[in-house]
């Protein structure tokens, strides 16, 4: 996941508010088996060309048994494409395989669009979730199943607002935490799913906001105050938006 180091303080100052109560809504263990960790590992010569980088790791989830979907900078940083079949590790709550993937689709009107992965195998005990069609409202609860670290983690929180113009025009702004960890959402959760009450996706983890600050100590990194959005996701809806670009219809 990319943080957004130092991004719009002055801003999200406007949007403090306290709301630290408890916003768990729907059952986070009947959800995993919709939710996923996707992993690729790099070549040797794709590692030479990366300095030694390994692999990149995010999150995903089920759309079917042959489809799971993303954000778009986790499928580019893992240099996926529409033609060639690149093999994944697709990590679960009870076990893990290798699976080969194309980019099917791309959809979304933002900067950060969502991504359709097609699975060359399909995975039977795969689980579709119901989508969320009307736009969020201001304080709806929320929780996601993310794989930062690559372990299974719900962390819940809150809609705050969609985004108006810059990098986070039409982006939906959340703030998630699980009891005062702000950073439970963090590296590897880009692509997870954000469900409402209702267990249906409503959005999907693009970035975190954060800061570096500088100590004698050294540099610590850290979330937004409390009240302030701290997570960026695209809303769900950039799945039905007329700029989908059909990939592996157009070979």
């Amino acid at each position: 996941m990319r943080g957004l180091t130092g991004f719009g303080l002055t801003f999200f100052l406007l949007l403090s508010v306290d709301s630290r109560a408890d916003t768990t809504c729907v059952d986070a263990t009947l959800l995993t088996r919709s939710t996923v960790s996707i992993t690729r590992y790099f070549d040797d010569a794709e590692r030479a060309a990366q300095h030694g980088l390994s692999g990149i790791q995010g999150s995903g989830w089920f759309q079917s048994p042959t489809r799971i979907v993303t954000v778009e900078h986790v499928a580019t940083a893992m240099g996926l494409s529409d033609r060639d079949w690149k093999v994944i590790d697709i990590e679960t709550g009870t076990g893990s395989q290798s699976i080969a993937v194309r980019i099917q689709r791309l959809t979304g009107l933002s900067t950060e669009r969502l991504v359709v992965l097609e699975l060359q195998t399909a995975i039977p005990t795969a689980r579709s979730v119901a989508i969320r069609l009307s736009p969020l409202m201001p304080e709806d609860h929320l929780v996601t199943v993310a794989y930062p670290d690559r372990q299974p983690r719900s962390v819940s929180g809150r809609f705050v607002q969609y985004g108006a113009e810059g990098r986070l025009a039409g982006a939906a702004l959340l703030e998630m935490y699980e009891g005062n960890d702000r950073l439970a959402v963090d590296h590897g959760a880009s692509g997870a799913p954000v469900f409402d009450c209702e267990g249906r996706v409503a959005a999907v983890i693009s970035n975190v906001i954060t800061q570096t600050l500088a100590s004698p100590f050294g540099a610590t990194r850290v979330s937004t105050a409390w009240g302030m959005p701290n997570v960026v996701s695209v809303p769900i809806q950039a799945l039905t938006e007329a700029s989908t670009i059909e990939l592996s219809e157009a070979r």
